[in-house]
């Protein structure tokens, strides 16, 4: 597909909702690609909390076979918060480090997981999802397999519960299914975002310039929703990662949506199928 290189006259906004970090590559990204990209994070990140278990995970970190991090926050939390006498190294022969896509795998090869360790979904996988990364990882799995799942909680919630998410709670029945030993550690909370005056500036600002919304997250979109009751969003486009989450957008009133396959090209023709 031919790059974008400048903008067109009738090209809208496009808002970026993903948490902080992860915001500003996608507005770097789309904006090399000539798109006027925003961001406009709809969920926070902050650490687990429950430093203690994730102190035990890291200790224990040898006698699991896996660890599939559910995000690049999940990845650089757990770094983040790996104890100082706990050695890590490497080139360890295990764990196998599992992941859905190629920005938590550039969070795993910042903290020094090599390559050859990470396992995600195939160049043929048109979602980046836990059902592409089954395919990936399936063969791996064996009886008696130990893997830990590290991933985030919404503030507030039980962050002993053993599922969080329905990609993570479907990829967590599989395991089981095929005997493997699963366990989860909460690396990071997420929540709303604070609601000050020039976030709803924005948001106002965006929709009167009829943008173009980029969603990532069901549990964003549940965030914007909420912070304006009775809002129409029946002028607003959307394009969505997955089908789960594009069907968040259009029962949320959404008038027209699009899904994105996987990588920058497939977001971009999304994009552009909206007019």
């Amino acid at each position: 597909m031919p790059r974008r290189t400048s903008l067109l006259p009738n090209c809208r906004p496009l808002i970026v909702t993903r948490p902080a970090r992860e915001a500003a590559q996608w507005v770097a990204q789309l904006q090399a690609r000539g798109w006027s990209a925003q961001a406009l994070p709809l969920i926070d990140i902050a650490p687990a909390p429950d430093s203690v278990a994730v102190r035990q995970a890291w200790q224990a970190l040898a006698q699991f076979d896996a660890l599939m991090c559910v995000s690049s926050n999940a990845v650089e939390q757990f770094f983040a918060a790996r104890p100082a006498d706990v050695p890590w190294t490497s080139d360890a022969a295990k764990p196998r480090w599992w992941v859905t896509g190629p920005g938590s795998q550039t969070a795993l090869l910042a903290q020094g997981v090599p390559a050859s360790a990470i396992d995600q979904p195939g160049p043929q996988a048109t979602q980046l999802d836990s059902e592409a990364l089954w395919a990936q990882v399936q063969p791996q799995v064996r009886a008696a397999m130990r893997v830990l799942i590290v991933r985030g909680t919404a503030a507030g919630a039980d962050a002993d519960a053993p599922g969080n998410g329905q990609g993570r709670d479907w990829l967590g029945a599989r395991l089981i299914q095929a005997g493997a030993q699963l366990q989860w550690v909460v690396a990071y909370t997420r929540s709303a975002p604070v609601w000050d005056a020039a976030r709803r500036a924005h948001v106002t600002q965006a929709l009167a310039q009829e943008a173009v919304w980029l969603w990532s997250s069901s549990e964003s979109l549940a965030n914007l929703i909420a912070a304006f009751p009775g809002q129409s969003w029946q002028g607003a486009a959307a394009v969505a990662t997955h089908p789960r989450i594009a069907q968040a957008a259009r029962d949320a009133g959404f008038g027209r949506v699009a899904l994105a396959g996987a990588g920058l090209d497939a977001l971009c023709a999304s994009i552009e199928s909206l007019g």
